[in-house]
C-alpha cells in the first residue's frame, strides 16, 4: 500500500528544522526503500514553508504511522501537525500504475 503523509511545522521552528536535518536525511536514506518520493513544502520564492510531504510503501496505516514517528523531526517535536492519507498510485515518473489502463 501506498501513502501520503504531510507534514506542517511548529511557527517560528526554522532553527530545530535546520538542527535537525542531517538526522532526519540519514533517516531518509536508511527508509530509501520505502520511499517513492519526499520534500520540503516549499514557497513560490523558493524557501521554506514550513513542512513536507513523503509518499511512502507501507503494510499499514499503523506502519506509515511509525514510519513518521521514528523520523528525527517527529522525535524532535519540529511538527505541529501530520497528516496520513491512504493515496493510489496512478502516475509516477510519467508510468501508469493503474490496472487495465494503457
Amino acid at each position: 500500500m501506498t501513502y501520503f503523509i504531510e507534514t506542517f511545522d511548529k511557527p517560528d521552528h526554522q532553527a530545530v528544522r535546520q538542527a535537525l536535518r542531517p538526522q532526519h536525511l540519514d533517516f531518509l536514506q536508511t527508509h530509501a526503500h520505502r520511499l517513492l518520493a519526499c520534500g520540503a513544502k516549499l514557497r513560490d520564492d523558493g524557501s521554506d514553508a514550513g513542512g513536507g510531504v513523503y509518499i511512502i510503501t507501507a503494510d499499514s496505516l499503523a506502519e506509515a504511522q511509525a514510519f513518521i514517528h521514528a523520523d528525527p523531526f517527529f522525535q524532535g517535536e519540529l511538527f505541529a501537525e501530520v497528516r496520513i492519507t491512504r493515496w493510489r498510485k496512478a502516475y509516477v515518473d510519467g508510468v501508469c500504475h493503474l490496472p487495465g489502463a494503457q
